[in-house]
């Protein structure tokens, strides 16, 4: 009884879809049910974004290469989170799940002049493509369908360094001087512009 007892303990659950749904409870508090995101709690939509995407992301949290500056409290909660996905397959199978969502088409927040960030859209075509789908080789998410008021932050914190200044951060590294070249004004064009994009 005791020889059964102990395996039952030791054993590691599944990967897989039934796995990464289990543990998405543990997401649903920010992220919602449908992965839609809540501003409010600055958590972004994640409904069916790239499974390569999503485990990259989880993995920067665990190493610390998000989620590493004392400011970023996001990204510290998102961090600590990341750490709960410690058993062998789970921090795949919870981007498994994430990627299995249905898409959700976030309300305009944001307002910018989209003619003039489409103007400033022309340099991240080269590693988000041309409708800003993304490109797995280059490390590079899509931009379409994730929340206007995210993307703005996001390129906040890559301009102030809060994140893509880890030298382990490859492609966050190679996001961070395009950051450096928008004016407040310019993110808001160019979060404009890919929200046409949809």
């Amino acid at each position: 009884m005791r020889q059964t007892m102990d395996r039952e303990r030791n054993q590691t659950p599944t990967p897989g879809l039934s796995r990464g749904e289990a543990l998405f409870d543990t997401c649903v508090p920010c992220h919602g049910a449908d992965g839609g995101g809540n501003e409010t709690l600055a958590a972004p939509t994640i409904a069916g974004l790239p499974q390569w995407y999503v485990e990259a992301q989880l993995r920067k949290f665990q190493a610390g290469h998000r989620g590493g500056t004392a400011f970023d409290t996001t990204g510290i909660r998102m961090k600590a989170m990341s750490w709960s996905l410690d058993l062998e397959g789970d921090l795949e199978s919870v981007a498994e799940y994430v990627a299995s969502l249905s898409s959700v088409t976030p309300e305009v927040t944001v307002q910018g002049n989209a003619q003039a960030g489409q103007a400033a859209f022309q340099t991240c075509v080269a590693c988000h493509g041309p409708a800003a789908q993304g490109m797995e080789p280059l490390g590079a998410p899509p931009l379409v369908g994730q929340s206007d008021w995210y993307m703005l932050a996001q390129l906040r914190k890559f301009k102030s360094g809060m994140r893509g200044a880890d030298p382990e951060d490859v492609s966050g590294g190679t996001m961070r001087p395009n950051a450096l070249l928008l004016d407040d004004q310019a993110m808001l064009d160019v979060v404009a512009y890919i929200q046409t994009l949809r």
